[in-house]
């Protein structure tokens, strides 16, 4: 007799049963009633989930639940294919899609379970993953941190930018001062969903970031750097293990970064991008190796692989209103051409309604016209978004 039928349903009520205790001991909320009128799917279940707190339980459940839909699935397969074994009539392949399809068919709870892995979770609240966590498309998510520095302050102006294309090199030293203003802004909006089947969701991004002298008055204060930077990415769910970690997303994407600006201080460069995320309760960990799209003999910016780097890591923790992200990047080379650079961010509550973020970053390209110059970076000011 298979016991898995009866298994299940049991097993949906224990998940439920952890998803209760998880609420009865949190914290009360604040006000809730404040996210009502917010008209916007993403926004106002952004708004929830920052008044109610995550309940790391609720992401353990899905977890156990599409665990044990796995092997349900996987008992079947082994089930069809040791009766395909006496049978020629029908190939175990065939014996197995049929008997899986008829299992997800006749009880979708199963197909539902696995594509609910991860339900809660720091990369599924970032990327919608999870069946459930879905809000369609073209909403208006946060991407990047979004952050307003009105000290952000460098211990080596770079006040000669320089490039290996002699178009692109300032002759006359630009007279800077060490401490700007920095701000950026970060939005994401996914403009398909489940391209394949219950996985596959297409979306696009920008993100904008600038250096202001607004202390520098005698050059009338002008903004020393913007760099724009859109993108569009191909994301998927995954649900395998590592080491204690969870295999949550994977994805391709394009991205075009510039600084909008004409010789000698032009800067641009596009990348194909990959990712691979991971989380578990209050981490996140995501790598991005990269492959720089070729421009010819007009490139600006030549050898910016060798500076900013052919992949980087970040690592967050979050929790209690705490974010803290370390964020790494290298070249992949040896001797002269091994350069990288390290940022840590950290965001904090400063009351209700206020939030704090420290940002420091040294190494080589903390923006496009710097990305060959070495320096290291100090901001504070207001954080508006985080990473999660």
């Amino acid at each position: 007799m298979n016991l898995y039928p009866i298994r299940f349903p049991a097993l949906v009520l224990a998940a439920c049963a952890i998803d209760a205790r998880a609420q009865e001991y949190s914290p009360a909320p604040a006000t809730p009633e404040a996210c009502v009128s917010i008209d916007s799917d993403a926004l106002r279940l952004a708004c929830y989930d920052a008044v109610l707190k995550r309940k790391p339980g609720q992401t353990e459940a899905a977890d156990a639940t599409a665990a044990y839909a796995g092997l349900v699935a996987r008992d079947e397969r082994e089930q069809a294919e040791r009766e395909a074994a006496g049978d020629q009539g029908e190939t175990a392949q065939q014996r197995t899609k049929r008997r899986l399809g008829a299992l997800f068919r006749n009880d979708p709870t199963y197909r539902d379970a696995i594509a609910n892995a991860g339900r809660g979770s720091l990369l599924d609240s970032r990327w919608e993953l999870a069946k459930d966590s879905k809000l369609g498309t073209f909403q208006l998510r946060g991407y990047k941190p979004v952050y307003l520095f009105p000290a952000f302050w460098t211990d080596d102006t770079n006040e000669t930018p320089s490039s290996p294309n002699p178009d692109n090199t300032v002759a006359e030293p630009m007279r800077l001062q060490a401490t700007e203003a920095k701000f950026q802004l970060s939005f994401k909006t996914k403009i398909a969903e489940n391209l394949f089947g219950d996985n596959g969701d297409l979306w696009t991004a920008y993100t904008q970031s600038s250096r202001w002298q607004v202390f520098n008055g005698e050059e009338s204060r002008p903004f020393r750097e913007t760099n724009y930077e859109p993108e569009v990415m191909l994301v998927f769910r995954n649900g395998y293990s590592l080491g204690g970690w969870h295999g949550r997303m994977t994805g391709i994407g394009i991205n075009h970064q510039s600084n909008g600006r004409g010789a000698p201080l032009s800067r641009s460069w596009n990348r194909i991008i990959a990712s691979i995320g991971l989380d578990r309760e209050h981490w996140a960990f995501v790598v991005r190796p990269w492959w720089r799209v070729p421009e010819g003999s007009d490139d600006d910016n030549p050898d910016i692989e060798d500076y900013v780097g052919r992949a980087d890591a970040m690592l967050v923790y979050s929790n209690n209103g705490h974010e803290f992200s370390v964020l790494g990047r290298h070249s992949l080379r040896t001797g002269d051409d091994s350069h990288g650079a390290l940022q840590l961010d950290w965001g904090f509550p400063i009351d209700r309604t206020l939030r704090g973020h420290l940002q420091v970053f040294h190494g080589y390209g903390e923006s496009l016209i710097d990305y060959n110059h070495k320096a290291t970076y100090v901001g504070l000011g207001i954080s508006l978004l985080e990473w999660f």
